[in-house]
């Protein structure tokens, strides 16, 4: 075990090495010198006590970063330090986003994004992402640009394949209002332009036993305190998404909403998210049980009423646990 991460960690630091190979000594300086200020912007955008101090940072923030991304080879810098910012890379590198939160008060927010492409030169190639959530009566109604996005903090990117064309799911965050927040489903594409595409993939209920209209994107608003699961689970193959109930039995109140232990989930199938309605189906073999006594089915018993051990039964069970052992080696 201790090998095998100690490889990881040296692959890891050979690809840090390679990637800050491509950018040249004096653009590398100055890409530290730039870090170290947006790290700064970036602690006063998010703990000021003052609207007017988060506002100044985050318009000072927009044009250090863009400033930044100037630098020849930017997109191999990494930006570790700078705080409170999402950057995330795409799974297959060809570009990254950056997303963060300017909360003007306790009672609105907004989101800011913008996607920087890789490009062959090194040269700089960058779409801002204007937040429209504010001005949208339905956020799940349609294909949308990077003139109305539906603004999120993401927290995790995952890469699909269907017919030829890459499409990206983001996962992001939303602090939506002061007693409730979201998370979001966003599918990313680019058009033929290199231009990016938000919610080109829908959102299905097709297997569904309550059947509802496909929707470009998904989204859950839950209580402000609330720990949800939105997110690709590896091990599972699929998005699980925590079910929520309502605390109070006022569902129709978004911030009563809390994770109930169930979980919902989506499975990339032929180029669309088809929703499951219950992510996990657990079923109780009743064989033996009284439904009049109560008594709970139990599994076969080695020892007899009396409490003697029944060898042939204790041999058996002993050579399938070992079948077992062998199997998971």
């Amino acid at each position: 075990m201790k090998k095998i991460l100690l490889l990881l960690i040296t692959i890891l630091c050979l690809q840090n090495f390679a990637s800050a190979q491509k950018i040249a000594t004096a653009d590398l300086r100055q890409l530290r010198q730039k870090e170290d200020t947006l790290k700064r912007l970036s602690e006063t955008l998010t703990m000021d006590s003052l609207t007017a101090g988060r506002m100044r940072s985050d318009s000072q923030f927009v044009r250090t970063l863009v400033r930044s991304l100037q630098t020849k080879n930017s997109f191999y810098y990494p930006f570790d330090s700078v705080l409170g910012v999402s950057k995330l890379y795409a799974p297959d590198s060809t570009f990254r986003i950056f997303t963060w939160l300017m909360n003007f008060d306790g009672y609105y927010s907004r989101q800011r994004g913008a996607i920087q492409m890789r490009t062959a030169d090194g040269s700089l190639k960058l779409i801002p992402l204007r937040d429209y959530s504010e001005f949208t009566d339905n956020a799940l109604d349609s294909v949308r640009t990077k003139d109305n996005w539906i603004g999120a903090v993401y927290y995790n990117i995952i890469k699909n394949t269907w017919n030829g064309k890459n499409y990206y799911t983001l996962f992001g965050l939303d602090d939506h209002s002061v007693r409730s927040k979201k998370k979001w489903i966003e599918v990313l594409s680019f058009d033929s332009k290199g231009q990016p595409l938000f919610g080109e993939v829908p959102f299905t209920f097709e297997k569904d036993s309550i059947k509802r209209a496909p929707q470009h994107r998904f989204s859950i608003e839950y209580k402000k305190e609330a720990t949800t699961l939105v997110n690709f689970v590896e091990e599972q193959g699929m998005i699980l998404v925590d079910h929520l109930i309502s605390e109070t039995d006022e569902p129709e109140l978004a911030y009563t909403l809390v994770p109930d232990g169930d979980s919902e989930a989506f499975r990339w199938e032929r180029g669309k998210w088809v929703h499951v309605d219950k992510a996990f189906t657990y079923k109780i073999d009743m064989t033996g049980a009284d439904p009049y006594l109560g008594r709970p089915p139990v599994g076969d018993e080695i020892l007899d009423a009396k409490g003697n051990r029944n060898e042939e039964k204790l041999k058996v069970k002993s050579e399938n646990n070992k079948v077992k052992v062998k199997k998971k080696d």
